[in-house]
């Protein structure tokens, strides 16, 4: 009787263990991702999230996208749903740099790890940022706007969103080159990155400007309303965006944008992603994760 209890005991320990590993076995890698997107109204952040989807499919992760709609209370609530499911880690492309804090700080507390794309946060601790160097991509628009002008004319800047890593970046690199050289700033407005506000600002900026040689944009949406507002006002005026959207650069190819700084959003959700997978499988991850930058032009 003591050597079948024996027996028994053995096999139900056997089957236990079987399970335990079975179970390990089934579950490895099996990360379940937030991924926190500032809009999707932008085809650039449709784009990344697209790219940080197949990658998610390609190495067998879970990733729950959420749209803060450009709005930062959107942000916060999305970053509090992720907290609350305990995901293993939040992706977040910031809708505001300084907004996004308190949420990092939040997930941090609840001992999830956060990787910043594209934008960054001004707070809290992030295991890595994936981005452009915003800064480079600002000074290769500064440099062709100033090689077209030869160094001389007015310029218009249309800013991105007040507060975002991007526009702030963005706009310190245009202005370090455009500074050494004899172009006047004679105009520079927020328009959001949205198309709409940048056919607006665009429209009241030539009302007030009888003499404008180029404009800068943060972005290619905003580039895409400026040029709207410049053709309906038939003035020959060159237009250089940032991100390379599809869009812009039919229009580059179509010889109505000058020029625009190309990003990549798709490799930028890509390696989102990756960077993820391997800080959960405890391989070790750059803080900054730079993606590769260069001017299109017809």
């Amino acid at each position: 009787m003591k050597r079948l209890l024996l027996l028994s005991l053995i096999l139900v320990l056997t089957l236990s263990l079987m399970a335990c590993s079975n179970n390990e076995t089934s579950t490895e890698g099996k990360y379940t991702i937030g991924f926190v997107v500032s809009t999707q109204t932008n085809p650039f952040f449709v784009t990344l999230k697209q790219g940080a989807e197949d990658k998610a499919e390609e190495l067998g992760v879970e990733l729950i996208v959420l749209d803060s709609q450009d709005d930062p209370s959107k942000e916060l609530a999305n970053m509090e749903d992720l907290i609350t499911k305990n995901v293993d880690l939040i992706i977040v492309n910031p809708t505001d740099s300084d907004a996004i804090v308190n949420s990092i700080i939040a997930a941090n507390e609840a001992g999830i790890p956060v990787i910043t794309v594209d934008r960054a946060s001004n707070g809290g601790e992030v295991l890595a940022h994936v981005a452009s160097d915003n800064i480079e991509g600002g000074k290769m628009a500064g440099e062709y706007i100033i090689e077209q002008l030869k160094g001389k004319g007015k310029v218009v800047e249309l800013e991105g969103i007040a507060g975002t890593s991007a526009a702030r970046e963005r706009g310190e690199g245009f202005n370090q080159v455009i500074e050494e050289s004899d172009i006047e700033v004679v105009a520079r407005q927020t328009a959001d990155f949205d198309r709409v506000k940048g056919l607006e600002v665009m429209e009241n900026i030539l009302q007030s400007q009888p003499e404008i040689d180029a404009v800068f944009a943060h972005n290619d949406e905003m580039a895409l309303g400026a040029l709207e507002a410049i053709k309906a006002s038939k003035r020959d005026i060159l237009v250089v965006g940032f991100d390379a959207t599809d869009d812009a650069v039919a229009s580059v190819e179509a010889g109505d944008m000058a020029a625009t700084v190309v990003q990549q959003p798709e490799l930028m959700g890509k390696i989102a992603v990756e960077t993820a997978v391997k800080a959960l499988k405890g391989e070790k991850v750059d803080s900054n994760i730079p993606v590769e930058l260069k001017l299109i032009t017809k």
